[in-house]
């Protein structure tokens, strides 16, 4: 499922939230997220180029950045190194990653109040810095992907270590991710610990050549269907686009009223479940979302 998930995430740009136990994988799946994202277009190279110049990142000479960003901040960041800041208003991480990936590990190490800072940019795609002297606009649009331990020890639900934490501990670690940037998490995936057998045998498994083909198969969809429109993906549709680009069939529509209820989603949820509905469709080269493809966005809405 986690492997699904970085495939839907890459295909429709939402964001990703993985919780398993150490070494379960998570750090490293996360990392092959940029990998399987589709090339830069010429225009989207201009933008990285443009946000790592004035960010003074960019060598003397050098020409445009062609490979998609991945930023991974330490934990002990400022929230005005992450979204931007300074009296003469520099870029942060968020938009160092502008049309790449933001990767958290140890998401819940960070402090609450720098975690908080990403509402905005995750909902608006820009971080907007105003000075006395001068406003400045830095686009952020990129996948924010964050893992998590299950509890404070990391053991919670490992069948082989045993977790020394109390309910009331975990209740504390597990609240430091506030429900409003919880409710912005598109999916949301348990990794289990590998078991033993995995470390020194099996198959290699599917190539990421192979899943970015699906990816980038998926995005020309969106691309073709938004075109004129300022989406280039689904994860940016807004609410009065989805009437026109995100209807259900029938059925899938009873699933997802019966969701609403038995799952207590809110708006921003109910709308985040039908874009990546979208997403699956579009992977599975459908024009119209079905009840499978609701049916298994909403297995990626789970509740930490």
């Amino acid at each position: 499922m986690a492997r699904r998930a970085l495939e839907i995430a890459a295909a429709g740009g939402h964001n990703l939230l993985l919780i398993g136990p150490p070494g379960a994988g998570k750090t490293m799946m996360a990392r092959r997220v940029a990998g399987i994202l589709p090339p830069l277009t010429f225009n989207e190279a201009l933008e990285v180029t443009a946000v790592h110049s004035v960010a003074g990142l960019l060598p003397p000479g050098a020409g445009l950045i062609g490979a998609r960003p991945f930023r991974a901040p330490h934990h002990t960041i400022s929230d005005a190194a992450l979204v931007g800041g300074g009296s003469q208003p520099r870029p942060g991480e968020v938009s160092l990653a502008h049309l790449g990936v933001l990767f958290l590990d140890e998401m819940l190490e960070f402090s609450r109040h720098v975690l908080e800072v990403l509402r905005q940019p995750l909902e608006e795609g820009h971080v907007t810095i105003a000075r006395a002297a001068r406003t400045a606009v830095f686009p952020a649009r990129f996948v924010l992907v964050g893992a998590m331990n299950p509890c404070p020890c990391g053991f919670a639900g490992d069948p082989i270590r045993e977790c020394r934490c109390t309910p009331l501990q975990v209740a504390r670690y597990q609240s430091r991710l506030s429900g409003p940037l919880r409710d912005r998490l598109d999916l949301t995936v348990e990794v289990p610990a590998l078991p033993p057998e995995t470390f020194t045998g099996g198959s290699l498994g599917e190539s990421s050549a192979s899943v970015r083909a699906r990816v980038v198969a998926a995005r020309t969809r969106q691309c073709d269907r938004y075109r004129g429109i300022r989406f280039a993906t689904n994860a940016e549709l807004t609410p009065s686009f989805m009437l026109e680009f995100c209807g259900l069939d029938a059925a899938g529509m009873r699933l997802l009223d019966q969701a609403i209820r038995k799952m207590s989603l809110s708006a921003r949820g109910y709308d985040r479940v039908r874009k990546v509905a979208r997403t699956i469709a579009d992977l599975a080269d459908g024009d119209r979302i079905r009840s499978e493809h609701v049916a298994e966005a909403l297995q990626f809405r789970v509740r930490v």
